[in-house]
């Protein structure tokens, strides 16, 4: 069961810089919205610092006095340097006004998608419903065993001769002359795996082979001849819902929130002018095939 996440509309740390507070330090009221500092009499709010602290811990940036520092000396210099920009007309030019649209925007749609998130919470029937029809689509057998790599057909019979002779040294075998480093020193070992993520040729071996009994004849693939010990096979079974719910209930969330999205998108009235033109490309060198 593979669960993959997604992020919808995030803003990024430049939008949150870009939009620190401006407000006069006067006006700025308790907790969050306190100033974290004044620049010229226009205050950095503290909901702006706690805003890019939180973003950071999401990349594993601790939250501590030295950072906040740094986020803060950060937002100062924006700031004066931002008011330089003012004092020069920047902020009046169609690139300038034109990105300060597009952080506005994804921000506000931010904020959207998370009120959204918010008010329409997924409901525990309906993440058990979409674990039962994951669960019926599992299905087949998962393996455990063992295998040892050589490059030439003769090699692995002559390991296959050895095993019959005494079949409790595959792990010695493996770990003296398997090319596959990773299980090698392991004496072969592949633990419990879905056959799905083998090679056609290894799956096939596997399918027809009894638990306990190794390969009568190499098994060649792409990587070289293998020799099989099976140790085990039991059926694929899905995880215990508790052990993913969490993951299945964001997975649900986030499918929502797309589907509504698109719904909108889909409602609203799009309008392609003109695709914005792409610089001509550089001539191919006439060594490029």
């Amino acid at each position: 069961m593979r669960l993959h996440r997604s992020s919808i509309l995030l803003a990024g740390a430049a939008s949150l810089f870009a939009l620190g507070a401006c407000t006069p330090a006067q006006d700025t009221k308790s907790g969050d919205a306190a100033a974290a500092a004044t620049v010229n009499g226009h205050a950095i709010s503290q909901r702006t610092v706690n805003l890019i602290v939180k973003q950071g811990a999401t990349s594993g940036r601790p939250d501590t006095p030295e950072t906040r520092k740094a986020i803060i000396d950060q937002l100062a210099l924006q700031m004066v340097v931002a008011e330089e920009a003012v004092k020069k007309g920047l902020d009046k030019t169609p690139e300038v006004t034109d990105q300060l649209e597009a952080i506005r925007q994804s921000v506000l749609a931010n904020a959207y998608v998370q009120d959204y998130i918010k008010s329409n919470p997924v409901s525990d029937d309906a993440v058990k419903a979409e674990y039962e029809r994951i669960k019926a689509t599992i299905s087949g057998t998962e393996y455990k065993a063992r295998h040892i790599l050589v490059a030439k057909e003769a090699e692995a019979r002559d390991i296959i001769a050895k095993l019959k002779k005494n079949p409790g040294a595959f792990a010695k075998l493996a770990m003296d002359k398997s090319k596959d480093s990773g299980s090698a020193a392991k004496g072969g070992e592949l633990g419990w795996f879905d056959p799905k993520g083998m090679v056609p040729e290894f799956a096939a071996a596997l399918s027809k082979m009894d638990k306990g009994k190794s390969s009568d004849e190499p098994v060649q693939s792409k990587f070289g001849y293998h020799v099989i010990l099976l140790e085990d096979a039991r059926p694929i079974e899905a995880p215990p819902l508790d052990a993913v719910k969490a993951r299945l209930s964001q997975q649900l969330q986030q499918q929502n929130m797309q589907k509504h999205l698109d719904a909108l998108k889909a409602a609203a009235k799009v309008e392609v002018i003109g695709a914005a033109s792409s610089p001509p490309s550089a001539a191919a060198s006439p060594a490029a095939k």
